[in-house]
């Protein structure tokens, strides 16, 4: 084969096992420690300095500045972190994704295989979900390595190759060129792990000399600046289509990023002799790897004690970027405010979402209830068509809300734990749904007595209307408890269960009573029967959530960080 087709294709391969490597890595440590990672997240955020360090330490966990950027947007959409905290976290995500360069600095070539090899048997012999996980995250590990390897091996003819030599030579020479070059490989690749992880290798090439570098540290920190400038045009794209507060986020991530290659560009000398001075000492092609991981760690601490105490200026400029929506544009009820369907491979995230979602669609259950209580006391047409309206637009988001649990179903990235979480979702919403369903049937019930002109009592009516209300109380209770996640509140509802089934056999007798007094019509029996084994249903389905909340409690870990937000 031509020696270049060689070189390029070797080149491909490796940066395809490195990517593939770096992706199931990222996969399967967010499988592993996903919930912890979010709990982080979650606890870590009360001020901008601590938000940094959640943000850095779930990027050097789960190897994935795109995971931690993710779950800051998902939260902020779910009303669960406000827009400081969230670019606080994009802040620190961006010294935590620095750690890939130092693990990369590490020579490890000569434990490459067996590191690959104790992964797949930890993977393939093991049975535990979690152990699985960290099985493939070894292997995948060794996969990146072996990736960097081969990328290595492919470019050490061009160090010799002078048009090679010559065009690295103009490129140390012009530093804005080496941003370019940078940028546009990000680009390219998609990856400013992979991107920098290229620049170390090729950087460790020894020139015509066999001892120094054929780049040079000065000649590696423009490409370094522009692989951080090509990392924010990636998430600006990605934010295409995206809530504005994701928008916003990824404006934040450009700004950051883009003002530090505008400083670091004019300090490029004294930087690199300063990132010198603090690497290891030794011939230069051994230790510019290390080098180039340490400049692109101290840029980003640098940026960020520059930003810290500017965060709120950010939240000014992105603000002033992306403004909120004109307060005249309508959303449609019966539409998702907090699903993306985008997020569902990252159910840490999208679960987060769905029970907000959730929350909002059992409020919306929780009006057509009260249009219900307000039709039995007024029986207008007018009132009638409200619980109607107001009962379809929850049906319409319940089948969307099922709709995105199922694909997160589908999509293959739950764990075990997530797939009960999603299971107990599901089950909630059922409920919430026939709480909105049987208030559209009680409607029903009211109609056609209307059409068939006959009516109750007023006792019956009185009745009727202070056991939906004695209902609505038990519902509010119960959503107050998905919202909360209290087990005591939970517990107490389930102990009304009795109430309910006392409530609707005194309502039977009440209208026996009046049907043998004349003052109601005995063909009034069947109707109302069906009305009070609807209520019964309602009061059963008010259990069936708290029931649901008391066997999944875990589903409400963030409840004290919700309740500190609002």
């Amino acid at each position: 084969m031509n020696e270049k087709l060689q070189i390029v294709f070797g080149l491909l391969g490796g940066l395809a096992i490195f990517l593939y490597g770096m992706n199931m890595m990222s996969e399967c440590l967010q499988k592993a420690a996903g919930e912890k990672m979010k709990t982080i997240l979650a606890l870590l955020t009360k001020n901008p300095i601590l938000g940094v360090l959640a943000g850095a330490l779930t990027t050097a966990v789960l190897q994935s500045s795109s995971a931690t950027t993710v779950m800051a947007i998902g939260f902020v959409s779910a009303g669960l972190m406000n827009l400081p905290q969230a670019i606080s976290i994009i802040i620190g995500a961006n010294i935590g994704t620095t750690m890939t360069a130092q693990i990369i600095a590490f020579k490890l070539s000569d434990y490459i295989y067996i590191i690959i090899f104790i992964g797949f048997i930890i993977s393939f012999i093991v049975k535990s979900e979690r152990a699985k996980s960290i099985g493939q995250t070894i292997f995948a590990f060794g996969l990146l390595f072996l990736g960097i390897e081969t990328m290595g091996s492919v470019m050490k003819p061009l160090a010799s190759s002078p048009f090679f030599v010559d065009l690295i030579a103009k490129v140390a020479d012009m530093p804005v060129l080496g941003v370019v070059v940078g940028t546009m490989m990000t680009l390219v690749v998609q990856s400013s792990s992979a991107t920098i992880a290229v620049l170390q290798n090729f950087a460790s090439q020894a020139g015509p000399d066999g001892v120094t570098s054929i780049l040079g540290l000065t000649g590696a920190i423009p490409i370094l600046l522009g692989d951080n400038i090509g990392t924010t045009i990636t998430a600006l794209l990605a934010s295409v289509g995206q809530p504005r507060d994701a928008k916003r986020t990824a404006v934040a991530h450009c700004i950051f990023n883009l003002s530090g290659a505008l400083i670091f560009i004019w300090l490029i000398k004294p930087f690199a002799y300063v990132i010198q001075m603090i690497s290891p000492k030794g011939p230069e092609v051994q230790v510019i790897s290390r080098q180039i991981a340490n400049a692109h760690t101290s840029f980003n601490i640098v940026m960020t004690l520059i930003w810290i105490p500017l965060i709120w200026l950010m939240v000014k400029i992105v603000m002033k970027i992306i403004p909120d929506a004109k307060t005249s544009e309508k959303r449609e009820p019966s539409r998702p405010q907090f699903l993306d369907d985008k997020l569902i491979g990252q159910p840490t995230v999208a679960l987060s979402l769905a029970r907000k979602e959730i929350t909002r669609c059992s409020e919306m259950a929780g009006e057509t209830l009260q249009k219900l209580i307000n039709l039995v006391k007024g029986e207008t047409n007018e009132q009638l068509e409200e619980v109607m309206e107001q009962g379809h637009d929850v049906g319409k988001l319940t089948e969307q809300i099922n709709e995105y649990l199922t694909n997160m179903f589908s999509s293959g990235s739950l764990t075990e734990k997530q797939t009960t979480q999603t299971a107990g979702l599901m089950y909630m919403l059922g409920d919430v749904d026939r709480v909105n369903g049987l208030s559209m049937e009680i409607a029903e019930s009211v109609r056609e007595k209307k059409e068939q002109k006959y009516k109750y009592s007023k006792e019956a009516m009185r009745d009727l209307t202070k056991s939906l209300e004695q209902i609505q109380g038990m519902y509010r209770e119960a959503i107050q408890v998905l919202m909360t996640g209290s087990t005591e509140n939970a517990k107490k509802i389930v102990k009304k269960k009795e109430k309910v089934l006392d409530l609707t056999i005194h309502m039977g007798k009440s209208h026996v009573e009046r049907v043998g007094k004349g003052k109601c019509s005995s063909k009034l029996t069947v109707p109302f029967n069906h009305v009070l084994q609807n209520i019964g249903r309602m009061g059963n389905c008010c259990v069936n959530i708290a029931d649901a909340v008391l066997a999944q409690s875990d589903l409400n870990e963030f409840t004290a960080f919700v309740k500190e937000e609002n």
